[in-house]
């Protein structure tokens, strides 16, 4: 398919450029993209949270009290976790929630992702930019110029560009990421994607 290329005035500059079947057009598969966005939250979690088991606790190991006769459960120590101040049963420990997957899987994820946006008409191309210095002024004129003004965009760079960066840094709703940095999840979770015409080949190239 061939998609108009735009300049930040949201004008059409006359040219266009041709979006490669395999990658744009191939028929989505739902259980991939699920499963690769499963494994990017799972990938984001700390899986730092923990709670003292009762071998872990201060407090004296001592028999509080006798073990028959009291007419109550029997207490081994202090550290019985039905006791207050006791250790937790069955509390979170530091564990790795990361998940693996066949990259394979992974690119056809994200080309199905990409078919999906693009079959909802939720893809622009435009052309290269800079700004002489970050600004978030800047980077909103351009939002606003492509309708995109209330809606969530990902911004795809060919490549790092600090001041279009920092530009966008602090919009809530846009986010900027180089052609390397795409996942399953930022498309998805994105309502419009903004390719920068020198970020395309580099990703035919990756998901090919």
């Amino acid at each position: 398919m061939k998609l108009s290329v735009l300049n930040i005035k949201g004008k059409e500059t006359g040219r266009s450029v041709e979006l490669s079947k395999s990658i744009f057009e191939v028929t989505p598969n739902d259980h991939a993209v699920y499963l690769d966005v499963k494994r990017f939250l799972a990938n984001n979690r700390q899986g730092t949270n923990k709670t003292k088991e009762r071998a872990e606790i201060a407090g004296s190991t001592r028999k509080i009290k006798k073990q028959k006769g009291t007419g109550t459960a029997r207490a081994g120590s202090i550290k019985n976790p039905l006791f207050r101040g006791g250790g937790t049963i069955f509390g979170p420990r530091v564990r790795s929630y990361s998940q693996k997957l066949n990259k394979n899987v992974k690119r056809l994820a994200r080309r199905s992702a990409l078919s999906l946006k693009l079959k909802a008409k939720a893809i622009s191309i435009v052309e290269d930019f800079d700004f002489e210095s970050p600004k978030t002024k800047s980077f909103t004129d351009v939002v606003n110029s492509l309708g995109l003004n209330g809606k969530k965009s990902l911004f795809v760079l060919g490549g790092i560009n600090k001041n279009v960066y920092l530009s966008a840094r602090n919009l809530e709703r846009s986010s900027v990421v180089t052609n390397s940095e795409i996942s399953t999840y930022s498309i998805m979770n994105a309502q419009h994607l903004v390719f920068l015409e020198s970020s395309l080949e580099q990703i035919e190239s990756n998901l090919s």
